[in-house]
């Protein structure tokens, strides 16, 4: 049973209640549980995943540990992540766009 956090990003009230009824809120937005079975897991999942409204600006990143990764970690993402997640050669990065073309800047 890995440790399991997971990152919100303008979550519904009822999302975050949730995930604090069976994660501990580290800071806001942030929960983490340390032995999570992969059926609890995955049941969590599939209540955010019904909740979610894709015209949203609300996020979720749920990440575990995985041995069968090469990095040692799984990672599922509901909506728009602030950053690219890219599989490199078997390693997930973490890519930003470059200054000035982010949204809203020109």
């Amino acid at each position: 049973m890995p440790m399991t956090v997971v990152a919100t990003r303008n979550a519904l009230p009822r999302c975050r209640g949730f995930l604090a009824s069976c994660m501990l809120e580290a800071a806001p937005g942030l929960y983490v549980a340390p032995r999570l079975s992969a059926a609890v897991r995955g049941r969590i999942w599939a209540v955010l995943s019904d909740w979610f409204n894709p015209q949203s600006d609300a996020g979720y990143v749920m990440i575990w540990a995985d041995g069968a990764q090469p990095t040692g970690v799984s990672i599922q993402t509901l909506g728009e992540p602030p950053v690219d997640l890219v599989d490199y050669d078997g390693v997930i990065l973490a890519r930003r766009p470059p200054l000035g073309e982010e949204e809203g800047q020109e």
